[in-house]
């Protein structure tokens, strides 16, 4: 996140400075940094996967402020200069940043060009925290935001939501309170705040770590809080949920389910298990997938217990590197019978920058373990894969000769 480097090198800048001693700037430069960390040249990671595995891996290590170094790359006979990460914002500054009077509106330039419909589901919703240590290797949140998560005070929040009311469109329905997943608000890994992220494990796959002890008392209680604002009628959790960290959390977890699906619940929540096959959940960096039968259980019961008619949301990925037409039909085999339902939340993998997804997809290979791996890359067969989850008909092998089966 760029404001602490912005408004350094901006101050660098006015005083005449070049600012390229600031954390979080990259800079060409004709030497390189000595204390800084080489990655394979540009040549070398053009001709070689193995080289691009390698220099992705030490970025990936070197992106957190505690333990990050700066890196630098040669390109051609300059060299590119990557400075260390930014430090994170203290909670009080986070706090300062979300209490500037935001205009909660699309800019004059845009807005005369039409309505912009996205809006209307953020324009009153509320970040509560930054960073994802859920780590998903088909997601960049861990390396732009950061695989620690920092939250903003509770007064923070509920003063934000108390700016709302006085706003003239505001009719009384707050549409999210959360982040790059709601329920990660307000707890944290203690040695990951003193060294750093780990380089040999990570804090939810294959399970959540000892380190890392979910609690979700602090959202349940901003909740409460914004619930009870006069002219706030409504308060949804929008922004996903992670199941695992619910189930994970064995003094809180019951209660907080227990309250989202009797009072935040928009007649569907949204989880994203993003497949079933464990060969596939396992290069995604996903759990397992009995994890979300535990707690589809439990949301169903608080569910009929509340009287209520509320559904959940999945989301899948097809062809995902690893991903084959046999892992998309036991897929669907396993959606019939548990999930009974024809999903519509269904994506085509997309190779996201900053993924180690993405250098599945660029190299063939498993970067955890450098074996080849299967990576479809056939348009119509990549569309195959998303119609076997998508389309309500019998689980029969298509006959079009354009698809090739693997």
């Amino acid at each position: 996140m760029g404001e602490r480097s912005v408004v350094e090198l901006a101050e660098s800048l006015a005083k005449g400075k070049h600012g390229h001693y600031v954390r979080g700037v990259c800079f060409i430069s004709k030497e390189p940094v000595k204390e800084y960390i080489e990655l394979p040249s540009y040549d070398d990671v053009v001709k070689s996967h193995d080289k691009f595995i390698e220099m992705f891996g030490i970025f990936y290590d070197n992106n957190d402020p505690v333990s990050g170094r700066g890196l630098y790359q040669k390109q051609d006979t300059r060299y590119l200069i990557h400075n260390p990460p930014a430090l994170y914002l203290t909670q009080a500054e986070l706090d300062k940043v979300y209490s500037l009077p935001f205009e909660l509106d699309a800019h004059p330039l845009h807005k005369k060009e039409g309505e912009i419909r996205a809006l209307n589901t953020i324009r009153f919703s509320i970040t509560s925290h930054r960073g994802c240590y859920g780590e998903c290797n088909f997601c960049s949140i861990a390396v732009h935001q950061g695989r620690r998560v920092r939250w903003r005070s509770e007064d923070s929040i509920v003063n934000e939501a108390k700016r709302f009311v006085s706003h003239p469109e505001f009719k009384g329905i707050i549409s999210d309170i959360g982040g790059p997943t709601a329920n990660m608000y307000g707890f944290e890994c203690s040695v990951k705040e003193k060294s750093g992220p780990c380089t040999d494990k990570r804090c939810l796959y294959p399970d959540v770590c000892d380190a890392l002890v979910p609690n979700h008392k602090g959202q349940m209680n901003i909740l409460k809080r914004v619930s009870q604002i006069k002219g706030v009628k409504k308060v949804f959790v929008a922004s996903g949920i992670r199941h695992d960290l619910v189930l994970e959390d064995r003094k809180y977890g019951d209660s907080y389910l227990k309250q989202i699906v009797e009072n935040h619940t928009s007649g569907q929540m949204k989880l994203a298990p993003e497949h079933t096959e464990d060969e596939v959940l396992a290069l995604m960096g996903k759990p397992k997938i009995d994890l979300l039968l535990k707690f589809r259980e439990k949301f169903f019961r608080y569910t009929k217990n509340a009287g209520k008619k509320q559904f959940l949301t999945y989301y899948f990925i097809a062809a995902h590197p690893g991903s084959t037409i046999k892992h998309m039909r036991r897929m669907k085999e396993f959606i019939n019978k548990n999930l009974k339902i024809v999903p519509e939340q269904v994506q085509i993998f997309t190779p996201l920058p900053l993924t180690w997804s993405s250098v599945m997809y660029a190299t063939g290979k498993n970067p955890f373990t450098m074996e080849k791996l299967f990576v479809e890359k056939n348009r119509n067969t990549r569309e195959l894969q998303k119609k076997i989850i998508t389309e309500n008909y019998p689980n029969k092998p298509a006959k079009s000769k354009r698809y090739r089966f693997k």
